[in-house]
């Protein structure tokens, strides 16, 4: 069940109940205590009470240190509270499996992510067959990801409006009906370039509602204890897609075309269209849906607005998903016309990078917490290896650097996923995750363009090398500005010989004084 490149998110909320939430927060817990969603996406930082009491900085403001002390006891007691439970839920990286309606989720999941990772390989290449140009091959992902930064947030306000199953009945199936008539223009004989771009375009306008409907829908199907393994899950389902995707397309491609690739996308959506029929309503958790009304949208933007928290990540991915992730453009120049290995070296280096953001799924589903340094080390590292990999003079060793860049790439993501998820309230989340998905993907039609027009005027080399840049830089500035909202800042040096970095508390200002008296 895939849509694009959010096809690994889902939300993850933190209470016994989405219904319960409504009343009492994400934790579940009164309002004088700190939200733990939040602290669970900043579990272990110094300082980061500051973000925790965002939402109730003027309640804080007045009351004494005392006061403080004993919120930071029953913030204490109750992240004690919430990993107990997690234990007694049973952990495990597949720990999430267990739920039956979630197993009918997951294996839909990934017979449509195969599917739809054997389209796209093999839409850039026909793309770059037809046209020979790299900017047409970022024109198609531009268009794919267009509506989404026109419609996105419209799509989150749908989404928290409506039954997510039922939305993603239709969702699937329209994107099934898409790869169909992609599949007859092909095989027919009469495709052409146009004919991509419109279907490219008409599964962006789907992927509007279905992205925040999806995601909206695991916390449904799993439950608040479970969700943070879901979403690594989920993202080790579309990465584990993406091995086997990649490498189909390439032999359909080379042996009997790349209509038929288009066809068994187009029959792959029967799959989770038969999960979402299958499963059992009473094992579902209860949904909130938000009635109609007026200034939805503007409730949400105001939300997301007063959270520095959600800001933080939210921003970083926009620079990472408009600059660092146009992956298509370049792997098919450098297969193409640096390395000369044609189709199948772009299937290798495809299957190269799933195996790398594989494995960082995989171990994000092991981890019980998502910090923030995390999410900035990742960040700066995909940037510092995409110029890296960009000047690489052998085929091996780029092909050897695109596995911890798949890795530090989906970490990232990950991270600033559930950071946003786990702070998002159950009445906001559609609109939130909305809103993270619109500055993903949603600068794709910006930054494909763009970098294909460097990489078609510079050569693939220096295009490559701009996106690793930009997104080096943006996460070293959105980290700098992150240590100053929470309250720490980052320390680089050596200890025992090795190379550290990393964040501690910022010393207050009479401290400074005195220090320096």
């Amino acid at each position: 069940m895939s849509s694009g490149p959010g096809a690994d998110s889902a939300p993850a909320p933190k209470s016994a109940h989405d219904s319960d939430t409504s009343k009492t927060g994400i934790t579940g817990t009164t309002n004088k205590t700190h939200n733990t969603a939040n602290t669970a996406s900043t579990d272990g930082l110094p300082g980061t009470d500051k973000l925790v009491t965002a939402g109730s900085a003027d309640k804080l403001s007045k009351t004494s240190k005392t006061e403080d002390t004993s919120s930071t006891d029953k913030l204490d007691d109750t992240n004690s509270t919430n990993n107990t439970k997690l234990r007694k839920a049973g952990g495990g990286t597949f720990s999430s499996l267990k739920i039956r309606n979630y197993r009918l989720f997951a294996t839909g999941a990934v017979v449509s992510n195969i599917g739809t990772w054997m389209s796209r390989v093999t839409q850039d290449w026909l793309v770059l067959s037809l046209t020979g140009s790299s900017a047409a091959v970022g024109i198609t992902t531009a268009l794919q990801f267009l509506p989404m930064l026109l419609f996105g947030l419209y799509g989150g306000v749908i989404a928290d409006r409506y039954p997510k199953r039922q939305l993603l009945l239709v969702s699937q199936g329209l994107m099934g009906l898409c790869g169909l008539s992609l599949a007859v223009l092909t095989l027919s004989g009469h495709v052409q370039v146009w004919h991509v771009y419109l279907v490219a375009f008409l599964v962006g306008m789907v992927t509007v509602v279905d992205n925040p409907a999806r995601q909206s829908f695991v916390s449904e199907m799993v439950g608040p204890d479970q969700l943070r393994n879901a979403v690594s899950l989920n993202s080790a389902n579309f990465q584990t897609a993406r091995l086997i995707g990649p490498a189909v397309a390439g032999i359909l491609i080379t042996s009997v075309g790349s209509g038929y690739a288009f066809l068994l996308n187009g029959l792959s959506f029967l799959a989770p269209l038969t999960g979402l029929l299958l499963m059992r309503s009473g094992e579902l958790q209860k949904s909130v849906t938000v009635p109609r009304g007026k200034g939805q949208l503007r409730e949400g933007l105001r939300y997301v607005r007063g959270k520095p928290e959600l800001i933080g990540p939210i921003v970083l991915v926009g620079f990472i998903g408009t600059f660092g992730f146009n992956f298509p453009i370049w792997l098919t120049a450098f297969a193409n016309g640096i390395y000369h290995g044609g189709a199948g070296l772009y299937s290798v280096f495809n299957i190269l990078m799933a195996a790398g953001s594989l494995a960082g799924a995989l171990l994000a589903a092991r981890r019980r917490s998502t910090r923030l340094r995390l999410l900035i080390i990742a960040a700066m590292g995909f940037g510092l290896l995409e110029i890296l990999v960009s000047v690489s003079p052998y085929v091996w060793l780029f092909s050897l650097l695109l596995l911890p860049i798949g890795m530090l790439g989906l970490t990232t993501n990950i991270s600033a996923n559930t950071s946003v998820q786990m702070g998002a309230e159950p009445a906001m989340r559609g609109r939130v995750m909305s809103l993270y998905m619109m500055v993903f993907v949603g600068g794709t039609p910006i930054g494909g363009p763009l970098l294909g027009w460097v990489t078609d005027t510079f050569g693939a080399r220096i295009g490559f090398a701009a996106g690793g840049a930009v997104s080096l830089v943006a996460a070293a500035v959105i980290g700098l500005v992150l240590t100053r909202v929470v309250g720490v800042r980052l320390r680089i040096g050596l200890r025992r010989g090795e190379p550290l970095m990393e964040f501690v508390p910022r010393e207050p200002r009479e401290a400074q004084l005195a220090t320096a008296a």
